[in-house]
């Protein structure tokens, strides 16, 4: 069995905050890094990671611990479709 199809949500969730994390302020993540940081940089290993990538920062965002863009606005976590970044929110 492969390893990253066992990847879960909390790796994936670690993963992702800890990206974002390490961005300026107001600066956005990618979602396919956090995929690549977990399975690799072969298509084959991060591919699969997209659609729970997805799921985690969906849930991240209805908790409001971080904020999902698409061209450069905020979407509603549970209604948005295409690319999209993720972004720490803003406290200001």
């Amino acid at each position: 069995m492969d390893s990253r199809a066992d990847t879960d949500s909390r790796d994936i969730e670690a993963a992702l905050l800890r990206l974002i994390g390490e961005r300026a302020p107001g600066k956005t993540l990618d979602p396919a890094e956090v995929a690549r940081a977990l399975g690799g940089a072969h298509p084959d290993g991060w591919g699969p990671l997209m659609q729970p990538v997805r799921r985690v920062a969906v849930a991240l965002a209805e908790q409001g611990r971080i904020v999902i863009l698409r061209k450069g606005k905020p979407v509603d976590p549970r209604d948005f479709r295409g690319v999209y970044r993720l972004m720490a929110p803003r406290h200001d």
